[in-house]
């Protein structure tokens, strides 16, 4: 297994938590307080040369909101959540920056180019046995190399501005996590968007040959944003907020 492999996996790997929060707490908290329930994870001390991508609450025209830059970075933004079933998850984001400046061309097909701007990924308690033979056993071997219970699918809602929107696929170092590129070529820089996806129907359709017909969408265990430039070495700006489960 390639380190690559290993740690994209390690990325979604989730630290037990004695009690956590039914609903996704908010990324602005009302009273001014840290987001407390959320929680960065990034590469570990051996990708020490890697820095992090940046995670900041500040004001973008009178609102405050999550900003999210990347230099050459990586990082993920990580709320935990106690197995509850998919919804609409809803959010607000825009980018300022998209990915410039690297040494190689942003391409979510490629190991090279396999950077994001920005992402809202979801993570699901998949069960082993639905996934192929020979990526089970890499998923086990990372699972105890790790000693993370490290989920068998993710799903991911990507900004990409290289290949249109609606674009999918799966991740270039490993099928355990898929996309969906939400905006995309063209999409304009510098304004909000607001996106609400129907978060089990997507899934459905993207790990549709993992999904037994009549079988139920597995639960969530977890929501992360994200954005990274390792690859490309590029770098970019964007902002979220307003992320949430729809009633």
């Amino acid at each position: 297994m390639s380190a690559r492999l290993l740690w994209l996996l390690l990325w979604c790997a989730l630290n037990a938590t004695a009690a956590m929060a039914q609903t996704l707490s908010p990324l602005v908290p009302v009273d001014g307080s840290a987001a407390s329930a959320w929680r960065f994870v990034g590469l570990p001390k051996s990708k020490a040369d890697i820095p992090p991508t940046r995670f900041e609450l500040a004001t973008l025209q009178g609102e405050r909101a999550l900003k999210v830059s990347t230099r050459a970075s990586y990082g993920t933004w990580v709320h935990d959540l106690p197995s509850v079933n998919p919804g609409r998850l809803q959010w607000r984001w825009r980018l300022d920056q998209a990915l410039t400046g690297g040494k190689t061309k942003p391409d979510m097909f490629t190991k090279a180019g396999d950077d994001a701007a920005l992402k809202v990924c979801v993570l699901f308690d998949h069960p082993l046995e639905r996934v192929p033979f020979a990526e089970r056993t890499l998923l086990r071997m990372a699972r105890r190399i790790s000693g993370e219970d490290l989920p068998a699918a993710t799903l991911c809602y990507v900004w990409d501005s290289v290949y249109p929107a609606g674009t999918q696929g799966a991740n270039p170092y490993t099928q355990r996590v898929r996309f969906i590129n939400v905006q995309g070529k063209g999409a304009p820089l510098g304004q909000w968007q607001s996106e609400s996806r129907d978060v089990a129907a997507d899934f459905a359709q993207l790990f549709a040959d993992e999904l037994p017909q009549g079988a139920v969408v597995p639960s969530v265990r977890a929501v992360l944003i994200g954005a990274d430039s390792d690859n490309t070495g590029a770098e970019s700006v964007g902002w979220l907020k307003s992320l949430a489960w729809s009633p």
